[in-house]
């Protein structure tokens, strides 16, 4: 498909000009079947300024380097958080630097089955034929053992523990058995740079609980948001620039809306804003990820309907919609934060002003 028409490419067709110049300027030891060396897939990840390659995430520096290091053992990775702490853009990362694709990849949700993540059969053919290599339909994890490939497991938490518990001998062995076909075509053993990233959210764990032998055979990593402002300001901006240029918009948030965005999520994220004054925290899920969709949004609302210039109203609407649509509670929540914190920050700030006058929009 022309580039042009999609929607959303994977990171490694987005990247590629910088994967290209890592491997060519790579000159580290690689474990075998990886595409580069442990160094410059961090460097990937981390940025490198004098090979051209930006930071993409921003967090803990050393939580890079542990996922690294279990990839290359024999254990999984399993990577726990907070909603929208960039879990899957990370694991996409890792897939993308280590074996050039990060499309193989099983989507958790509580219909998944066994034959989703494995294989499966075109049953026309296999009527026809019987059980041949031609009739088998590989699931990820196939291609994934076959290729030599890092398969990604999204939600993992959410599929049926039975389901689940496929992984375990997939991560213990390395083989795939397939049992209705004969002879070596029966048994596919895992290449070099087989590996499996899974991610779970720590609001969703409870959902299908992971069975402690398939819990023996990850690495837990844990990823947090993000505490530093000016870290999460300018992922903000990146991420949501991003966006825009793909949607053909030219319009941008100022420093000074980037601020008051970045300053409402820590607010009501944390339960207590930099001047020391206590709100009630949200139960909505106010991540980086909810920032940028706040942004985007926002910056969206104010070219196609406003005159192009994103103000604290575009924002103020679009964080009402965030916050309300988890439970509506917290509008009780976020009124008396607007009454007290934004009221008070209104005074001496055109932007927070605008925000101040968006409060009828709770009361809808």
């Amino acid at each position: 498909m022309d580039a042009d028409r999609i929607l959303r490419a994977p990171a490694e067709q987005v990247y590629a000009e910088e994967l290209v110049r890592l491997a060519a300027a790579d000159g580290g030891p690689k474990p075998a079947g990886w595409r580069l060396s442990p160094r410059a897939v961090r460097s990937f990840i981390l940025g490198d300024q004098q090979v051209g390659v930006r930071k993409k995430f921003y967090g803990d520096d050393a939580l890079v380097d542990r996922c690294v290091v279990t990839l290359m053992s024999n254990r999984g990775l399993l990577l726990v958080g907070e909603p929208g702490t960039a879990k899957s853009m990370l694991s996409e990362l890792l897939a993308a630097a280590i074996g050039g694709s990060s499309t193989c990849t099983v989507q958790g949700t509580s219909g998944t089955t066994e034959d989703q993540i494995t294989y499966s059969w075109n049953y026309a053919l296999l009527l026809a034929e019987g059980p041949s290599q031609r009739a088998l339909v590989k699931g990820p994890m196939y291609q994934a053992i076959e290729r030599g490939l890092v398969c990604r497991f999204e939600e993992v938490t959410r599929v049926q523990p039975e389901i689940q518990d496929v992984l375990i001998g997939l991560l213990s062995d390395k083989v795939l058995q397939v049992p209705e076909l004969a002879g070596d075509e029966a048994t596919v053993f895992a290449g070099h740079g087989f590996n499996v990233l899974a991610t779970a959210n720590l609001r969703d764990r409870g959902v299908h609980e992971m069975s402690s032998a398939l819990k023996r055979r990850f690495n837990f990593e844990t990823v947090r948001p993000i505490s530093d402002r000016r870290l999460e300001a300018r992922l903000i901006k990146e991420q949501t620039a991003a966006l825009l240029e793909r949607s053909g918009v030219q319009t941008r948030m100022t420093e000074d809306v980037v601020e008051l965005l970045v300053t409402a999520f820590h607010d009501l994220r944390d339960g207590v804003t930099a001047e020391g004054t206590v709100v009630e925290r949200t139960s909505a899920v106010m991540s980086s990820a909810e920032a940028v969709a706040v942004g985007y949004a926002a910056t969206l609302d104010a070219h196609y309907f406003d005159g192009g210039e994103v103000g604290g109203d575009h924002i103020a609407r679009q964080l009402i919609g965030t916050v309300l649509k988890d439970n509506p509670d917290d509008g009780k929540k976020l009124r008396h934060y607007f009454d007290v914190v934004v009221k008070e920050r209104s005074r001496h700030n055109r932007h927070w002003r605008q925000v101040l006058d968006a409060r009828q929009e709770l009361n809808r």
